[in-house]
Order: structure tokens, then sequence, then C-alpha cells
């Protein structure tokens, strides 16, 4: 059994309110959960109006299908127009 976690810390520079934030990362989080069978949570940023951190957990039987499905999931954050990730790491237990 293999656990990865990703942690990605994003910018959302059109945000000029915690509930702009707040629908971005809302809407990223469903987008997230829909497409991929991932458990996540926002673990930082929660005070600023234009910076967020997600860290997203999943298991499997296999380390390469963890990866392919994490690195799948920077991809789909990168494709966001609203996002700017400035950082991300992974990590595999």
């Amino acid at each position: 059994m293999i656990v990865g976690i990703l942690e990605v810390t994003f910018h959302i520079p059109g945000s000029q309110s915690l509930k702009d934030k707040r629908q971005v990362v809302h809407s990223l989080k469903d987008r997230i959960r829909r497409r991929f069978n991932v458990s996540l949570a926002e673990t930082d940023g929660q005070d600023s109006w234009q910076d967020c951190s997600l860290a997203v957990a999943m298991v499997a039987t296999q380390r390469i299908a963890v990866e392919r499905e994490l690195n799948r999931i920077v991809d789909l954050i990168h494709s966001v127009p609203a996002v700017g990730l400035t950082d991300h790491w992974i990590e595999y237990f």
C-alpha cells in the first residue's frame, strides 16, 4: 500500500476579499473531488485574501498510480486561469 501526499500553494490575484477567495477555492476543490478519488483540505492561508494551501491524500496499491494521479491534479491546478501555482511537493509513504 502506498500513500501519497500532495501539498500545493497557490495565489489568487483576482481575489479582493475572503468571499472571492472562498469561491475560487471551493470550485477548485469540487473539480478535484469530482475527477479524482482523493481526500483534500485547505491547510494554510485561511485568513489571507489571495493565498491558499491545499493538501491532497491518495492511497493505492502501486506507487506509479498515486504518482500519476497526483501529477494530474497539479496539471489541473495549472490549467485554472484564476489560480497561480506558487509551490508544490509530493511525498510517498
